[in-house]
Parts: structure tokens; C-alpha cells; sequence
């Protein structure tokens, strides 16, 4: 395989620019997401101790969720990335 040859295709590109779309914006909102609760419950205590339901708070409902928004991007990447081998293997082949 002629490596320079296959970076040189814009299809390769293309799928380069496709998954730097993808990626950059999910890295860029997980980690913001991760950091957005040590960040609160720093500067917003009071907010982030109010009760949601029985000892629950606030602060224990947003750590809960980063699981699930984890989950979620794990789903969306798993589909996003199906779609990337699929393109890469029309580009190695000369399909794409």
C-alpha cells in the first residue's frame, strides 16, 4: 500500500475533515461537561447542595448524568465511527 498515494486522495481528506468535525466538538462538550461539576460545586455550593429528592441533590443528579452523557457519546461515536471504516475501506479499495 502506497500510503502517500492514499493521503494524497480527497476522499481521504474529506474523511479526515468528517471525523475532526465529529470529534473535536465531542471532546470539546465531554470535557467541558466533566468540568462543569467540580466547577459548580465550587463556586455554586448552595445551588448545587439543594435537595432534588429525599438526600439527593443536585450535585449527586449532575455526577449521575455524566454516566449517561458518557453512555450516549460512546453510542454516537460507535455509529459515527461504523460509517468512517465503511468510507475508509471505499477509499483503500479505490471505491470511494
Amino acid at each position: 500500500m502506497n500510503w502517500e498515494q492514499l493521503e494524497a486522495k480527497p476522499e481521504f481528506r474529506a474523511l479526515l475533515a468528517k471525523k475532526k468535525a465529529f470529534i473535536v466538538p465531542a471532546f470539546v462538550f465531554g470535557m467541558l461537561y466533566y468540568l462543569a461539576l467540580p466547577v459548580l460545586v465550587g463556586y455554586f455550593p448552595e445551588m448545587m447542595k439543594t435537595k432534588v429528592w429525599g438526600e439527593v441533590n443536585v450535585a449527586y443528579v449532575f455526577a449521575l448524568s455524566q454516566f449517561i452523557m458518557a453512555w450516549v457519546m460512546a453510542f454516537l461515536y460507535v455509529r459515527v465511527a461504523t460509517q468512517w471504516d465503511k468510507a475508509a475501506a471505499a477509499v483503500i479499495h479505490g471505491q470511494g
